[in-house]
């Protein structure tokens, strides 16, 4: 029997949320020749070209957390602000999260990298079916505090990704009960840094409502 992770969530109320797969999938950009663009930059960087577009990473579902303090081995981490789907009580659920990644391990291996790091969620998730039909114009959005000062960091719509319902057709299987996806991310705004603090929100401008977290960043010193 796989062992579960549990998660404080707001689901209309507040519930525990046992969770025992969590799926990172990366490269899901709609446009392709933005997407394959991208790819090269990064293999300039050192970065190993995805085997597929998209590519679903697996990662610890211990690692996801809903806490306000991230500890981080060294300084070269940085988050990434991604919409979130959550498979529970047979219902689909959306939400926001940061992809907080070793950006220094990310050069030569992507799936230790995702690793590395605790994955934040914000606590608040909404049915999926009160989105599902204005879907793309929904806003993700991310700050930064560096030297003090809270900067925009990252801000589109998402409709800049592959759609829920594309990805989870692209999925191995279908999304069972206790799973959660991260799907993708924004270009960073300045290019990609690590920060003292990352502030991410999901924003519904059709209904007013928002979903908004954020967490310090510590980091832990290596000692060799």
């Amino acid at each position: 029997m796989v062992a579960s992770h549990v998660l404080r969530l707001q689901l209309g109320s507040a519930t525990d949320v046992p969770v025992h797969a969590a799926i990172i999938a990366g490269w899901t950009g709609r446009d392709k020749a933005a997407l394959e663009k991208h790819i090269v930059e990064l293999e300039e960087l050192g970065v190993k070209r995805p085997a597929s577009t998209p590519i679903f990473y697996r990662v610890a579902a211990s690692r996801l957390t809903t806490a306000p303090v991230l500890e981080s081995s060294g300084s070269e981490s940085s988050g990434e602000v991604e919409f979130v789907l959550l498979k529970h009580g047979g219902r689909l659920w959306v939400g926001v999260g940061s992809d907080h990644t070793d950006r220094k391990v990310e050069t030569y291996n992507i799936t230790v990298s995702k690793q590395m790091c605790d994955k934040p969620v914000a606590p608040v998730f909404w049915d999926f079916d009160t989105v599902s039909d204005h879907w793309d114009q929904l806003i993700l959005r991310s700050y930064i505090v560096e030297n003090g000062a809270r900067v925009l960091y990252q801000e589109g719509s998402v409709a800049a990704m592959l759609s829920p319902d594309e990805l989870l057709a692209r999925w191995e299987a279908s999304l069972e009960d206790g799973t959660v996806m991260f799907c993708g991310t924004l270009a960073a705004r300045g290019g990609v840094r690590p920060s003292e603090r990352f502030e991410y929100e999901l924003e519904d401008p059709v209904t007013g409502h928002r979903i908004a977290h954020a967490y310090d960043v510590k980091s832990l010193t290596i000692a060799g």
